[in-house]
């Protein structure tokens, strides 16, 4: 089993430019048929289109909702993809399996709720600027399990946890969160794929967490795709060249992908 994640910058370039490209990066991401693919930073209004792109089913999950209704904020981004993001088309994330999956059981869980956050700036002695960095936008985790053709069942997670670079502990507190809920989902006899975009690295307390749980090695930077109930590879992140698209360079994050025997 092929399992790819990709933090999708809403389709935009790097260095930002006028024009997005999301249905290129959907379409290139599925073409060589993941079984699992994980995406994060999607604006609302491609929800609708996610099946059709990728040919795969698609579970998806709002993280930050916008005012202006999907259709609406997603016509005025794409007056300047690189300016307006979710501010004005919303943003969330989607769990994509393969149509030999047959999907179950779905679960999400917002990981900075008023309460958590109130309970964690406490101890963690936040100060004003983390906390309203934290309250900014609504982080999610969704879950999904999927029983495979030889009859042997997937749990599968995606998480896009807050990016606040002067203060990792926001996103550490929020992978741990997801990281209990995830296992307290789980059964015996399962794989389980815990993915996405952690804004955590690999020697973090949640990483170590999860990896005294039994779970596989993390990737490089903030992406990863951790792996228990059955052997997977190492993370292989795609090199700047992959994922060019008529030459531009797209998303500020490369797709990591594990595979699972």
């Amino acid at each position: 089993m092929l399992v790819r994640t990709w933090n999708l910058f809403h389709g935009n370039s790097v260095p930002r430019g006028r024009i997005a490209y999301l249905e290129q990066m959907i379409r290139f991401a599925a073409a060589d048929h993941p079984d699992v693919l994980l995406l994060q930073e999607l604006p609302l209004w491609a929800f609708a289109e996610l099946e059709v792109w990728s040919g795969m089913q698609a579970f998806t999950q709002v993280a930050h909702r916008t005012p202006l209704g999907a259709t609406l904020g997603g016509k005025i981004t794409k007056l300047d993809p690189g300016l307006l993001r979710s501010a004005v088309s919303g943003q969330g994330n989607a769990i994509l399996i393969d149509r030999s999956l047959e999907p179950f059981d779905y679960h999400a869980l917002v990981l900075n709720t008023p309460d958590f956050r109130r309970d964690q700036s406490g101890s963690l002695d936040l100060g004003l600027a983390e906390r309203l960095a934290w309250a900014k936008e609504r982080r999610v985790l969704q879950a999904i399990r999927a029983a495979r053709p030889d009859g042997r069942r997937i749990l599968i997670a995606n998480l896009h946890a807050t990016h606040h670079a002067s203060d990792r502990r926001l996103a550490e507190a929020e992978v741990r969160r997801a990281a209990d809920f995830f296992l307290a989902l789980t059964q015996p006899d399962e794989i389980e794929v815990f993915g996405g975009d952690f804004n955590v690295l690999a020697a973090s307390d949640a990483i170590r967490y999860l990896l005294d749980e039994g779970f596989s090695g993390p990737g490089g930077g903030v992406d990863h795709v951790l792996v228990r109930g059955s052997a997977a590879t190492p993370p292989e992140r795609w090199p700047d060249e992959r994922r060019r698209i008529d030459g531009v360079l797209v998303s500020d994050h490369a797709p990591l992908e594990v595979r699972i025997a």
